[in-house]
């Protein structure tokens, strides 16, 4: 298939950046390259007419949506870029950004402000809050982008980058950033979780600090932020409770 193929099935949702398997998720390089083949033959263009004064890629305009579609995307300023996989459902408040490749699940939110980066996979009935960047890669193109599954809360602020998987039922908190070279504190289980971790099922995690490991560093009284697993969510547990309770 050439890109114009598969950026048409990625906004039909039948092709994904990332597929989940028995093993887990997995980057689909065919369509991360495809994107990227677009990026490569694309000349910058305008869009006058529809956006005024605006300049961009002649084979990634934004899409544009009708009744039909089913999707809500209240006026002010957001945009879903081609090659984007939005259900029916979903929420879009003003300004936010859902990049080439992304796929954004029946029942979602995004929030005010908040990113959903290029591939990156939001499930069913997930919350972006204001502010939340869900970080985007396309390079290396065997890495798997963020993925959020469903029933998450993502709080405002929170940072999600370089690949992060959160497991189906999370609560992040706001300002808490998720990424690679960052551990994970377990205070449940009393463990600390590998560098790039996935963030288990339910788990409800809160901005955290710990000690900086330098002798200069602890006479100065300096610390490091870091993300604190507080509990784990029950079935019947709601997100927002949950989450205010934990931080109380």
């Amino acid at each position: 298939m050439n890109y114009e193929d598969i950026l048409d099935k990625l906004e039909e949702g039948t092709v994904r950046a990332a597929n989940k398997t028995e093993s887990g998720w997995e980057a689909n390089v065919e369509v991360k390259e495809a994107i990227l083949a677009s990026f490569k033959d694309g000349e910058n263009t305008s869009y006058d007419g529809i956006y005024d004064g605006f300049v961009d890629k002649h084979n990634l305009p934004p899409r544009y949506f009708t009744p039909e579609d089913g999707v809500r995307l209240v006026p002010g300023g957001s945009s879903v870029r081609r090659g984007a996989y939005v259900s029916s459902g979903v929420i879009i408040m003003p300004p936010a950004y859902i990049n080439v490749g992304a796929y954004v699940d029946e029942g979602s939110m995004v929030d005010s402000h908040a990113l959903v980066g290029s591939c990156a996979q939001i499930g069913k009935n997930v919350h972006l809050s204001a502010g939340v960047q869900i970080g985007g890669v396309l390079e290396p193109v065997g890495m798997s982008p963020v993925i959020i599954e469903d029933d998450c809360f993502i709080g405002a602020g929170a940072v999600i980058v370089e690949g992060i998987l959160v497991k189906k039922g999370a609560v992040i908190a706001p300002g808490v950033t998720l990424s690679k070279a960052v551990p994970v504190y377990d205070a449940v289980n009393e463990e600390i979780l590998e560098r790039g971790s996935d963030i288990p099922e339910n788990a409800v995690v809160i901005p955290g600090t710990r000690p900086v490991n330098n002798e200069w560093a602890k006479s100065q009284g300096l610390s490091m932020s870091c993300p604190i697993i507080v509990k784990y969510r029950d079935e019947g547990s709601d997100a927002s409770l949950e989450l205010e309770n934990a931080l109380r």
